[in-house]
């Protein structure tokens, strides 16, 4: 009685102690944006800069930035540096990830092989963003705009090329270093900071309105930036999954 007893309490305070953690990871990711807006994985990475102690004022979560034909693009994540700006793009896929940074579609390939999906080159994808960023940038025509595309979710890449010195193809538990690794580079010749920050702060006020979400939704859907399956899982792969996606943290 008594060793059930003990078992009760135990359970008890790491139930306790985990309920406190989580709570205290909301609080810190709220210090840049609502606690259900966009993805799980993108609110990881907003985490993930918070805690290597990134100002919560620098990061512009779920942005929605109008380009000169008058249409919107959305860029999950974009966070204000000395060194320039860093555009996130954030993935979440299964299965392993073939493409090199010239082809316009990608391969996810699923059950060993059996099952096979296609979607847009996301190097090409965060090339698009940035470009509608400098769009809106003037006074700084000539800031660094670094891309960086995080693959979430239980996937490997294979074969995956890029062609440029500022993007990188990362899994979660390497965010941290590559993001250090550009803060190593020299400072950004800004022109405008002013231009930029509210560039940004109006490129998430956007994402508050439900008219350009659906607008820039219908973009995307006619441009073919459709998403291959994410959440392929075998009964029998269920622990690993959860296993890999916690050591890629």
């Amino acid at each position: 009685m008594l060793s059930i007893i003990i078992f009760c309490i135990i359970v008890c305070a790491v139930v306790v102690i985990l309920f406190v953690k989580q709570h205290k990871e909301v609080q810190l990711i709220e210090t840049v944006t609502p606690r259900y807006c966009g993805e799980w994985s993108e609110r990881r990475t907003v985490f993930k800069l918070l805690r290597m102690g990134i100002d919560p004022r620098a990061i512009f979560h779920n942005c929605y930035i109008k380009r000169s034909s008058g249409t919107y693009t959305q860029v999950d994540l974009v966070v204000a540096t000395k060194s320039g700006l860093l555009a996130f793009e954030i993935k979440d896929y299964s299965g392993w990830i073939f493409g090199d940074f010239r082809q316009k579609y990608w391969a996810q390939v699923l059950a060993y092989g059996k099952e096979k999906h296609r979607f847009y080159n996301p190097i090409m994808q965060n090339n698009g963003h940035i470009e509608a960023i400098r769009e809106n940038l003037p006074h700084n025509p000539g800031i660094p705009i670094y891309s960086i595309i995080v693959f979430w979710g239980n996937c490997t890449l294979k074969n995956v090329t890029v062609g440029s010195d500022n993007d990188f193809l990362i899994y979660p538990n390497e965010i941290e270093r590559t993001v250090q690794d550009i803060l190593c580079r020299s400072n950004a010749d800004f022109g405008d900071k002013y231009e930029i920050m509210n560039m940004l702060t109006q490129a998430v006020a956007n994402g508050n309105n439900p008219d350009i979400v659906s607008s820039q939704l219908m973009t995307a859907l006619k441009a073919g930036y459709s998403c291959p399956a994410s959440s392929y899982h075998s009964s029998y792969s269920m622990p690993f999954h959860y296993l890999r996606r916690f050591n890629r943290w």
